[in-house]
């Protein structure tokens, strides 16, 4: 009773001077403290800290049972009585921890998992089975340990089979247990059928699941409809995820759009978000690859764009979409640009919103002017069709080949895609190669009537070099791990400087497919992509000195107002960003105001008043205060 009547003698203390020290502290703030006050709070800690430590130590009431037991003296009969027990209890625990050590010993090995042990014989010895082949072997013992228990599990042919698929073997040799997860299998079966693009039924294979069946027969096999479910099921997770990343970037995003048809007469347009990441990584992400049913017309493309940009919620967040130069895309484009800036979504009333795929457009130039060589072409092409429509043909084209030698024959003949420039490129080049080739044919094979003229083989070597400059950037433009926007100035540039040379060349066919390719680049180029001028201006080894170099060189009477008009276009841009960066500014400031109290009051946010000694004072005594309280 003096214990606990003491106990609640020093809290009742403790607690009634902290209460009266923090009203004290409270109604003072502000004020300047006296000498006298401050002396009073260093003996207030002082006798708090007494205090405390009594509180702390009477109220761990084990403690005190602790100290009185230790005090009290125990009889000698008790002491040998206790002692004796202690001696007993850990002789038996001994005992016990040896039996259990031998026992742990005994059954700690592997072998256990395979074999099943049946007691003692009538011999007297000890004999475990075999849980696939119910042989039974002697154990236990100095001279029989699990080594002949480990043999047997090598040859059995039933635990080998019928077990072992379900174990691994470790770092050490050992074998372990090892337990398939379902939901983890079926994952991985089906990130495999994503990659790879396999059917549904994949899954249901007689052979794959023999060879599942055989390598653990507990794997538990789905389905195809089962396995479609769990594809649907990564889907939408990774569509969530790939929310969450473009929710957070800080950036805009670029858009590009195609539609094609398939060889089954299907339409299918695909949607690609371009932007640069967190990390200022370049990233493409497909968000939509769908089919898209009839009509192609301009207006239904936009309402489909327009519902899969609300769908992934960056209907604010688009810069500019990259089309090709079909018809029903102008219509797209004007279209989605109006229900766009109609949200107010777009930079600069999505002036800079539509950009021509450049590689299209340069196709379209090359075509045309490919038209110059319809005649020999077609010559060409029926040639390698030729060569490459049986097998005895190839062997004839080969031994005539090894007659003439010295020709590099590394790359064998290309067959073109007519609506691929490219590719029609790739097949003069290697055609003129092996040109001598052809011409040993001719005489050897009497069926092959495609052999070109004279003139079109020195026509297809000029046009081969003409066209090389136009392959390498497209390649270059056409770059899809790098930036490109940079590029795309310069190399424009250096195409319009060779056909304009071109034109006044001295061959009859080059200068005529230069007329025809220039007519189509003033179609398309005649004025620069502004949006992609400014890539340009950015990249610190051009800026506008290499614009006002450039356009004098092509267009010396307007190369200044070229020059002004694109550095007018990117200062509006620049205000524009400006603009919605002083606007989130002001925000911040608005809520740093409402935040902050008036002049007759302090300001918890100002560092100054943090510091001072007063709330410095308030803090420590509510802390103190709830610190009494928890005691």
């Amino acid at each position: 009773m003096q214990r606990i009547r003491w106990e609640n003698i020093a809290i009742v203390i403790c607690l009634l001077h902290y209460c009266i020290s923090l009203v004290w502290t409270i109604f003072d703030c502000g004020s300047v403290y006296c000498n006298a006050y401050y002396c009073c709070v260093v003996l207030c800690y002082i006798v708090y800290v007494i205090f405390s430590f009594s509180v702390w130590v009477l109220c761990d009431r084990n403690l005190i049972k602790i100290m009185e037991d230790s005090v009290s003296k125990p009889n000698d009969g008790d002491v040998h009585e206790k002692s004796n027990t202690v001696i007993d209890s850990v002789t038996e625990d001994n005992k016990t921890g040896e039996t259990d050590k031998k026992k742990k010993k005994l059954s700690s090995s592997d072998v256990w998992k395979f074999f099943t042990k049946i007691g003692v014989c009538e011999d007297g010895k000890e004999r475990a089975k075999c849980n696939g082949c119910n042989q039974k072997y002697i154990i236990g013992g100095v001279r029989y340990g699990t080594s002949h228990l480990k043999r047997h599990i090598e040859r059995c042919t039933k635990c080998r089979f019928d077990d072992v698929g379900q174990m691994m073997v470790d770092m050490q040799g050992k074998l372990k247990a090892k337990k398939i997860d379902q939901m983890v299998s079926r994952e991985l079966c089906a990130n495999l059928i994503i990659r790879h693009g396999l059917p549904f039924k994949f899954v249901e294979y007689s052979e794959l699941r023999t060879w599942i069946s055989y390598l653990n027969p507990e794997a538990t096999l789905v389905s195809r409809n089962t396995i479609k479910k769990d594809i649907l099921r990564i889907f939408k997770r990774e569509k969530i995820k790939l929310k969450g990343e473009l929710h957070n970037i800080t950036s805009r995003i670029c858009l590009t759009f195609d539609l094609w048809t398939s060889c089954t007469t299907e339409g299918y347009i695909s949607l690609t978000a371009h932007y640069v990441d967190s990390n200022w990584k370049l990233r493409s992400k497909i968000l939509n690859f769908c089919h898209f049913p009839p009509p192609h017309t301009g207006f239904e493309l936009s309402k489909k764009i327009n519902a899969c940009l609300h769908d992934w919620e960056i209907e604010k967040r688009i810069f500019s979409i990259t089309l090709d130069n079909a018809s029903s895309n102008d219509v797209l484009v004007k279209t989605l640009k109006n229900q766009l800036v109609l949200n107010n979504s777009l930079v600069c009333s999505g002036e800079f919103f539509h950009v021509r795929c450049s590689a299209h457009i340069l196709n379209l130039i090359v075509q045309e002017g490919l038209k110059v060589l319809s005649d020999a072409l077609d010559q060409i092409r029926g040639s390698i069709k030729y060569v490459r429509g049986s097998e005895a043909r190839m062997i004839k084209f080969k031994e005539c080949l090894q007659q003439i030698g010295n020709i590099d024959s590394s790359s064998g003949l290309c067959l073109d895609v007519p609506t691929r420039w490219n590719s029609t490129f790739l097949m003069l080049q290697s055609a003129v190669k092996y040109q001598r080739v052809f011409e040993n044919l001719r005489l050897v094979d009497e069926n092959y009537k495609y052999y070109p003229s004279e003139e079109a083989w020195k026509r297809a070597e000029k046009i081969t070099v003409f066209l090389s400059l136009f392959y390498e950037i497209t390649n270059l433009m056409s770059g899809s791990s790098y930036p490109t926007s940079n590029l795309y100035f310069f190399q424009v540039w250096k195409i319009q400087c060779l056909l304009i040379e071109s034109v006044q060349d001295g061959d009859e066919v080059i200068r005529n497919m230069a007329e025809k390719m220039m007519v189509k680049f003033d179609k398309y180029w005649d004025e620069y992509s502004i949006v992609l001028a400014f890539g340009a201006i950015l990249d610190p080894r051009m800026k506008l000195v290499t614009l006002g170099f450039c356009f004098e060189k092509v267009d010396p009477l307007c190369w200044e107002q070229k020059v002004e008009k694109i550095k007018d276009k990117l200062y509006i841009l620049f205000s524009q960003y400006s603009s919605n960066t002083s606007t989130s500014n002001a925000q911040k400031r608005s809520l740093s105001d409402a935040l902050s109290s008036s002049s007759s009051k302090p300001n918890l946010f100002d560092v100054s008043y943090l510091l001072s000694s007063n709330f410095i004072i308030i803090i420590v005594h509510i802390n103190i205060l709830l610190f009494c309280l928890s005691c």
